[in-house]
């Protein structure tokens, strides 16, 4: 199975000045922005990405620039419409605190499955969208790269929590109790039984364990969960 490593963006301008930057063009990594995404592509050059997907929005990309240039071998970035960030319509580029005094801002809250955006897309068509690219990437990788294959999507903090929602089952209506920081990682595993969250929001630590081990056989199975927690990575699974 392979590994998607979700990335959000580093810190914006318009994230320093409380400004909802959606999809407007220009907006860029600040210099705390461009730090965040740098120690995220030191962690990760410990990895063999098979590949770096991102958003095709300018901070995306700069973010995912970086974590190119701390691999150690060449990959080509490629971008995906499916992983823009929300089309937020007539609330893009408004600020935060105004946006709080809007009816809607309630439902958002409370009821993400309710909310469309004036002028734009609803939370329930992104997170959609969203969760198929993603899924849909992670099973070509696969089948390019083989099981264990790791590889990265570069996104926006309401796309990564909506992929987050899905994988832990959860409605959307509760994933506004996710958090996604700027340049944060979080990581999901794939398989035919059901994904694994191996990791959200995490800013610090070493991710060598995922890297896939040449030699250790790889079982056509899908692994079951471990009654107890299990011996954590590097394990061998449970025998039928």
């Amino acid at each position: 199975m392979a590994t998607v490593i979700l990335v959000r963006h580093g810190r914006t301008t318009a994230n320093a000045t409380g400004v909802l930057a959606g999809r407007l063009a220009g907006v860029k990594l600040d210099e705390t922005g461009h730090g965040q995404a740098t120690r995220a592509a030191d962690r990760l050059a410990a990895l063999p990405l098979a590949a770096v997907v991102s958003s095709p929005l300018e901070r995306c990309r700069q973010t995912a620039r970086t974590i190119l240039g701390a691999q150690g071998a060449p990959l080509t970035l490629a971008t995906e419409r499916g992983i823009t960030e929300c089309d937020y319509g007539e609330w893009q580029g408004r600020a935060l605190k105004d946006l709080a005094k809007e009816k809607l801002w309630a439902t958002v809250q409370s009821q993400p499955s309710a909310a469309a955006f004036p002028g734009g897309e609803s939370l329930g068509a992104m997170q959609a969208r969203a969760v198929s690219a993603v899924r849909r990437h992670d099973a070509a990788v696969e089948s390019e790269h083989g099981a264990g294959a790791v590889w990265v999507a570069v996104s926006h903090g309401d796309i990564i929590k909506s992929v987050l929602a899905d994988a832990l089952g959860m409605h959307l209506d509760l994933f506004q109790r996710i958090n996604v920081d700027p340049a944060s990682i979080s990581i999901v595993r794939y398989t035919p039984a059901r994904p694994y969250v191996l990791a959200s929001n995490t800013h610090e630590g070493d991710l060598s364990w995922l890297a896939p081990r040449p030699g250790r056989r790889k079982s056509r199975r899908a692994p079951d969960a471990v009654v107890g927690g299990g011996a954590g990575p590097g394990a061998l699974p449970p025998r039928p």
